[in-house]
């Protein structure tokens, strides 16, 4: 059990049979009245974001969600298949259980699943991945303003906004959070 006033940064609990997990948090102490824990928190499963306010002393049970890292295989119509390196067993995972920067994944990579109680609720790619680029226009050479871009289209087909001095067949890393440039690998 965790009470509210043990809220921290990160940590999941469960609450009216969803999973939240605090995303910011701030004791109040008001000159007239009681302590209050006001909150931002996010329900893991459906991912929605709520302000909401707390007693202190209010309790709930904590909620282990299981991180486990899988290599991402193959997809097949709307289901990504996920081997468990060390009992190799294939898990599927429905596509709009996927997020947005999952795009920039491509087969062999490691993946974090996001599982609560055996469901799988979420995928995390890798923060940080190396693509080869293989369609963007060429850089006109004094056309350099600043801060310049381009799309490129990178090998597993996601599009991104990179400097004029990349070409195709170049190698970038891209930071799969902000899904933006970071440098050339």
């Amino acid at each position: 059990m965790v009470t509210a006033g043990d809220f921290r940064n990160g940590m999941t609990f469960e609450e009216d049979g969803n999973v939240m997990q605090v995303i910011e948090f701030q004791h109040v102490k008001p000159g007239k009245g009681a302590a209050f824990v006001r909150t931002k928190v996010k329900n893991v499963i459906t991912g929605s974001v709520v302000e909401k306010t707390y007693n202190p002393t209010a309790k709930f049970p904590t909620a282990f969600v299981e991180r486990k890292d899988m290599e991402y295989s193959y997809n097949d119509g709307d289901l990504y298949y996920f081997m468990d390196p060390e009992t190799y067993d294939m898990v599927p995972v429905n596509a709009d259980e996927l997020s947005d920067n999952f795009k920039f994944v491509k087969e062999n990579m490691v993946c974090k699943i996001l599982s609560y109680k055996g469901k799988v609720f979420g995928v995390e790619p890798p923060f940080f991945v190396d693509l080869e680029v293989t369609d963007t226009e060429p850089g006109v050479k004094g056309d350099t303003a600043t801060n310049a871009t381009k799309p490129a289209t990178v090998e597993t087909g996601a599009e991104i906004k990179v400097p004029l001095f990349i070409n195709t067949g170049d190698k970038i890393r891209i930071d799969t959070r902000t899904c933006e440039y970071m440098e050339r690998a």
